[in-house]
């Protein structure tokens, strides 16, 4: 069956120019991180350029390319012409958590570049096939999950982690950015077409790539200047992809034990990315795309297996954003010029040429509305009696925001740490918010946000059963150190699994949070009372339920 949806259309230059800009922005700060904590640099900066950016590479061409197929494939099905490919790149927590959890401590405790970027392969190998497994069960997980416990989360990781990132950003260097902000307003809040119908996102970044050429180096976040062009082109180059088996298997079979120690890292983060990718799919759908959970999730699972054999230690992802996308009137062509161009540059060397010319800051206003849209979503397309639901699943979120900033102001201070103002006052506040409190509720964050605001969806639809069994799950997830625990060295914030042993070989000022655990237990009691007395007076009923919440 023909797809009545092109190849490409015009407004998928809008989509292309927030996917690259956000997968560009991942790149960069994969060379800056490496080169900079890892030992990535001089002559082992080929680690870097001739392996793990090209491995990257291979996973974003693959599964850019399908998702487009996917979006053509469904259009062709349901004969519409409106679909949008689900978005996908590299998956910036992940990215993060690999590198100052995996990789930077190898190095440290080695000095070898080399043998951490062996681990970071095996701890992106691992994510991929919790996800690629986890792909076959995820649907019966969606299925009797709210839609609001599900977009909230996206709703809270899009204020703190997308939207308040680059506000931040737009205004610390407004010139550049609020430009290019003017204009993705004005095109995308009142519809305007521009001039000629030439698409909103391609006048933003070269409005903002002039401005930032036309202006002195201290009113920009970086000097824009010919040698600095000349010497990134200086750097082209081909450099292709490798296969890498041989090193993953020498790797597992010579350090066993270090590889086991990693699996405190690996589990947590396959598991949040395989609910984050589920959450990702629920909000496509909540846009009008509907697309099938198992073969979605196993893909985006594949794109991280063939990453780590092909080099690369970071995880990919079907990335949050699906209705802003959309929303740009991005349809399939978005997906595959993205993967197309990312892999060229990566190939040709080509990389920091196009950073050399364009700043960042030309580009963020789009992802910075992409996430506007994200936040709204999970109001609109939620049933308005759970809106309560949606708005207490944002709270974890932006804890974990709050804890970044926090840990990163530590850090930047040079002073006393985390660790120590805790071990002094275990009840420390930062400016009236509690430290521990802040700490707790930002471990495994994004279960939490779907938790609680299933609870509160449950109860509004009083469920009380279905309410009780969320707060249970809490508990166990919380007991086994997935939600809550913590270890805590100096500003470092590392998952801790009480239950396992040599747990407490981490170190550090350790919070198994068996309290919370046994709080959790309470509130499924509590739930399971009160929904038996709701029973035997009649206070059950669903419909009662709708009429008093509107």
């Amino acid at each position: 069956m023909q797809s009545p949806l092109p190849a490409f259309v015009k407004r998928d230059l809008d989509g292309f120019f927030g996917l690259f800009i956000d997968n560009l922005v991942q790149l960069l700060l994969i060379i800056s991180l490496c080169s900079s904590l890892c030992g990535m640099s001089g002559e082992a900066s080929e680690l870097i350029y001739g392996r793990i950016l090209p491995g990257a590479a291979v996973s974003l061409i693959v599964g850019n390319l399908f998702y487009a197929w996917q979006a053509r494939r469904l259009a062709a099905k349901e004969n519409r012409t409106d679909v949008c490919a689900l978005p996908y790149g590299i998956n910036t927590p992940s990215m993060l958590v690999y590198i100052f959890f995996v990789i930077k401590p190898a190095y440290d405790e080695a000095q070898d570049a080399e043998f951490a970027w062996k681990l970071g392969l095996i701890a992106c190998l691992g994510s991929g096939a919790i996800e690629f497994l986890g792909a076959f069960v995820a649907e019966r997980l969606r299925k009797h999950t709210p839609r609001a416990a599900l977009l909230s989360t996206l709703a809270g990781i899009a204020i703190g982690f997308i939207s308040m990132t680059f506000a931040l950003q737009i205004w610390q260097w407004p010139i550049v950015a609020m430009a290019p902000l003017a204009i993705i307003l004005v095109v995308y809040f009142s519809g305007i077409r521009l001039p000629l119908g030439l698409p909103g996102g391609l006048i933003a970044v070269s409005i903002g790539t002039l401005i930032a050429w036309m202006l002195p180096s201290e009113w920009t976040n970086k000097a824009m200047t010919g040698s600095a062009v000349a010497t990134a082109w200086s750097q082209h180059g081909l450099q292709l992809p490798g296969v890498f088996l041989s090193d993953i298997v020498a790797t597992l079979t010579e350090h066993k034990q270090r590889v086991l120690g990693l699996l405190g890292v690996i589990v947590p983060m396959g598991l949040f990315n395989l609910i984050g990718s589920l959450q990702n799919i629920e909000s496509a759908e909540a846009a009008g795309d509907r697309y099938a959970t198992a073969p979605s999730l196993a893909v985006n699972g594949i794109g991280t297996i063939v990453a780590a054999c092909c080099g690369s230690c970071f995880p990919t992802t079907i990335y949050i954003g699906h209705p802003g996308w959309k929303g740009l009137g991005a349809r399939a062509g978005y997906s595959t010029l993205n993967g197309v161009v990312i892999t060229l540059l990566v190939f040709t060397g080509t990389l920091s040429l196009v950073a050399s010319v364009v700043p960042v800051e030309a580009g963020i206003a789009i992802v910075f509305w992409i996430g506007i849209v994200i936040t709204a979503q999970a109001f609109q397309a939620t049933p308005t009696r759970h809106a309560p639901a949606v708005a207490i699943g944002l709270f974890p979120a932006i804890a974990a925001w709050g804890a970044t900033v926090v840990m990163g102001a530590y850090i930047a201070s040079g002073g006393s740490t985390i660790e120590a103002t805790l071990a002094s006052n275990s009840g420390a506040q930062v400016n009236g918010f509690w430290l521990h409190g802040l700490l707790t509720m930002e471990r495994g964050y994004i279960l939490t946000c779907m938790i609680v605001a299933a609870v509160s969806a449950n109860l509004i639809d009083r469920k009380f059963s279905h309410a009780a069994i969320w707060s249970a799950a809490a508990a166990i997830l919380t007991s086994l150190g997935l939600m809550h625990a913590y270890s805590i060295r100096g500003n470092g914030l590392d998952y801790y699994f009480p239950l396992f042993s040599g747990s407490n070989e981490i170190g550090g000022r350790n919070s198994d949070a068996r309290m919370i655990a046994m709080a959790y237990l309470l509130m499924a009691i509590v739930f399971q009372l009160l929904g038996w007395h709701a029973g035997r007076t009649g206070q059950t009923d669903a419909a009662s339920a709708e009429a008093t919440h509107g």
